[in-house]
């Protein structure tokens, strides 16, 4: 075995071995595995929903209607026989889709990539993209996620139809692919910004240790330095990020819907269902129209908050 041959398998063994030791403080943790138990149930129950849902989030009994909780409907049913149990597990698919897709593509690509450039070129570069930041920031950005939410979704429809007709797929709009296109590609277009400035930061520091010194000497390609060595270093405030963040994304794709430039009915939405049933009257009246998807809402950001914080305990080697 070679000398470098030897170092990378003994550098795999340390990484391991420090993964090991992460997953082992998380599960010493009892609220953060109970986070992120309810993270998967909630997020799990979203992506299955055609084989977990009960019923179809169309099906209407009009015999049913405003039906308490019962056997056959745990949560009840709303104004038009649908069960609310089904409606809130495909409006949990909704969220699964905007939040993956808009962190994925916001925070993830566009964030960690703008901060590693940033950070490891520096001058003109860095210069560049924190202004870019800093115009996004200039703005609130609920106020442009709507406005653009509201400008771009016809255009958008547009494509969608042009692509059912060059594609012979049918279906795209009613199945409501516009409308997470539209509220994803708003939600990221803004959600990149802090990333960027975290990982930047990180890489400024890291780029200065004697390993990333150690690589460029020995004639490490610029991408090598960057995903090997940069990046692996800087994962740990990211994930930390993104798992704090998925709640504040949970949160806007339920204001965007709740405001009605969101995913429309009838695709349901978490957001949709609290909009329709936002009222004392309701609350009155039929209290669980309205309490089912806002407790929902509540214990999915709620969890996502607690286990950002336990991540940031595991990962601070303050606390260790």
């Amino acid at each position: 075995m070679t000398v470098r041959a030897r170092e990378t398998t003994q550098y795999v063994g340390r990484r391991r071995g420090f993964s090991r030791s992460l997953l082992a403080r998380l599960l010493r943790k009892r609220v953060a595995v109970a986070c992120l138990l309810t993270i998967v149930l909630l997020y799990g129950s979203g992506a299955l929903a055609p084989l977990v849902a009960p019923y179809n989030y169309r099906a209407q009994d009009l015999s049913h209607t405003l039906a308490p909780a019962s056997l056959s409907h745990p949560l009840g049913t709303d104004r038009l026989g649908r069960d609310i149990l089904s409606r809130i597990i495909y409006g949990l698919r909704t969220t699964v889709i905007v939040t993956v897709a808009s962190l994925a593509t916001g925070s993830l690509v566009l964030g960690v990539a703008a901060g590693l450039a940033a950070g490891y070129w520096g001058g003109k570069v860095d210069t560049l993209l924190m202004r870019i930041g800093e115009v996004f920031l200039a703005f609130p950005s609920i106020l442009l996620v709507i406005l653009i939410a509201a400008t771009v979704k016809p255009r958008v429809e547009g494509w969608v139809r042009s692509l059912e007709s060059a594609t012979g797929i049918e279906g795209l709009v009613r199945l409501g692919v516009v409308d997470y296109l539209v509220v994803f590609g708003a939600l990221a277009l803004f959600s990149w910004v802090g990333m960027a400035r975290l990982v930047r930061g990180q890489v400024l520091f890291l780029r200065e240790q004697e390993f990333t010194t150690a690589a460029v000497a020995i004639g490490a390609s610029t991408p090598r330095i960057l995903l090997v060595h940069l990046l692996p270093n800087a994962l740990p405030p990211i994930v930390v990020a993104v798992s704090m963040s998925m709640g504040s994304v949970v949160g806007a794709e339920v204001v965007l819907s709740w405001l009605g430039i969101g995913v429309q009915p009838p695709n349901p939405s978490l957001g949709n269902m609290i909009f329709e049933n936002g009222s004392l009257d309701v609350l009155r009246s039929n209290p669980h129209l309205l309490l089912a998807p806002v407790l929902v809402v509540a214990l999915l950001i709620f969890a996502f908050n607690l286990l950002g914080d336990a991540l940031n305990d595991v990962f601070n080697p303050r606390t260790r």
